[in-house]
């Protein structure tokens, strides 16, 4: 008897790879099937594997090599402090009374998604150069006001990131390399103008967080002048069950905790004081954006190193997920469609009813944390949905398309393995593995707010655009 007729008298074990329905009808035969994920290089694109394929020469992979070293040494070794608060017009580069900073890569007034028309609105109130709604939709149609990114001026922006001139923001210092983040304060969670509402309510808030938060915590950090190690806290915070991107319940309590003393000692009422720690105490969220600041400082510092392959940024502004990579200096941004968020909706709403993937808080990703170290915080799964074991899977996964782990920053879970580190446009092109995102969903009309959260993945468009300039760039 042949080998080949044998084997119709032998018990089988199947592999299978491509499409998983082929599993399941093997599975129906009684037969032992294994799915294998594999994906072809660049999805089977055979001009982008060429570049592949040049890349990945001996000579040219040592240059990336050495040079990614160099970019992920930076960020591990980088020590983001937070040294105080202030606001945008006095500290961040570039801001005038007239400048609206948005989420994401550049994106024009007319093109905006609707969470980021309905900040955009809002703000305009919020600052006085518009009366009501229609006023401030015409005033943003004009032309006078300059509208630009967040990360083009050294800061980072939830959601719709708009920032404006008269908000408080962190201040956070790169202690190792100089470079300085800023982010704008949490108006905690629900209907705030970070997701595009805009009522009266959302007006109030921001103006009572001018003239009360953002006062007290800048005077607060004044009588502080070493600063809070942030690193620090945000491992403490994932060694307590967090992950620092939409779950914050232990890294607010340990900043909270850093701040309290200084609190007290201002000379705000004890009114005044009451009211910010309730407010700071009605959402776990108050220390998303402190994260995202800490993540910004340490990624700006490897942004630059020629050769290197390394995702230094990923953004979304409700219309465009935009990338940056260390080797290409720089804003030159490497953009796709914006995803579908999926997740839980809160109750009367549907997926049906979300925009787009938004935000710049996939700058926590981009460091390792957020999405990547799910396996810390497993009571996430019923806010982003998915089950623990795929949580846990996802950290594992993202590991496939670093090019380290962070030892500052570890996951109990996983025998304390540091957060992946270092996204590498190589290794997401090669495997087709997709950095993974968990995030809010902002209804996708303005002045709505938010209507869940859930898992997104960037489209792969723009790391097709990243490597296609890398091979041009890396001689």
């Amino acid at each position: 008897m042949s080998k080949i007729t044998s084997l119709f008298n032998e018990k089988l074990e199947v592999i299978n790879v491509g499409i998983e329905f082929m599993q399941e009808d093997i599975e129906k035969q009684g037969v032992k099937a294994t799915q294998l994920d594999w994906k072809p290089p660049a999805q089977g694109n055979l001009e982008l594997i060429k570049i592949l394929d040049q890349l990945n020469t001996p000579e040219k992979l040592e240059k990336i090599e050495k040079a990614n070293k160099e970019a992920v040494e930076r960020i591990l070794t980088s020590q983001p402090v937070l040294k105080g608060f202030d606001q945008a017009i006095n500290v961040v580069p570039g801001m005038t009374k007239t400048t609206i900073l948005h989420a994401g890569p550049p994106i024009t007034w007319e093109k905006m998604s609707g969470p980021m028309k309905g900040a955009v609105l809002g703000a305009l109130m919020f600052e006085g150069l518009a009366n009501d709604l229609e006023e401030a939709e015409k005033v943003a149609a004009s032309g006078d006001i300059t509208f630009s990114p967040c990360h083009e001026h050294n800061t980072v922006g939830s959601m719709a990131g708009v920032t404006s001139a008269s908000m408080y923001m962190h201040i956070v210092e790169n202690e190792t390399y100089g470079n300085i983040a800023y982010t704008n304060l949490s108006e905690q969670l629900a209907k705030v103008l970070r997701m595009g509402a805009n009522d009266q309510t959302v007006i109030d808030r921001l103006v009572w967080m001018r003239d009360v938060l953002g006062p007290m915590l800048k005077e607060a950090m004044e009588l502080n002048p070493d600063g809070i190690d942030l690193r620090l806290l945000l491992s403490q915070a994932l060694h307590m069950g967090d992950e620092c991107h939409n779950r914050n319940i232990a890294g607010t309590t340990v900043l909270v905790q850093a701040l309290t003393p200084y609190i007290v000692q201002t000379n705000f009422s004890t009114k005044d004081k009451t009211e910010v720690f309730e407010f700071i105490a009605s959402s776990d969220y108050f220390s998303g954006p402190t994260w995202m600041a800490l993540a910004k400082c340490a990624l700006d510092a490897a942004h630059g190193i020629e050769n290197s392959t390394v995702v230094t940024t990923m953004c979304r502004n409700g219309v465009e997920f935009g990338i940056r990579v260390s080797g290409i200096p720089g804003f030159t941004w490497f953009t796709g469609p914006a995803q579908k968020v999926i997740g839980p909706t809160f109750a009367g709403y549907t997926l049906e009813d979300s925009g787009l993937d938004i935000g710049d808080s996939a700058i926590t990703e981009t460091y390792g944390i957020g999405g990547f170290a799910m396996a810390a915080a497993p009571a996430i799964v019923p806010l982003v949905g998915g089950t623990v074991a795929e949580a846990i899977g996802y950290s594992k996964q993202m590991r496939e398309i670093t090019t380290t782990e962070n030892p500052n920053v570890t996951i109990p879970n996983l025998d304390f393995m540091g957060v992946p580190t270092g996204i590498d446009v190589l290794k997401v092109m090669g495997t087709g593995i997709l950095p993974i995102i968990n995030t809010a969903i902002a209804h996708k009309e303005a002045g709505v707010g938010m209507i869940g959260a859930g898992l997104t993945n960037p489209p792969f468009e723009a790391f097709e655009k990243a490597l296609v300039a890398l091979g041009e760039n890396i001689k």
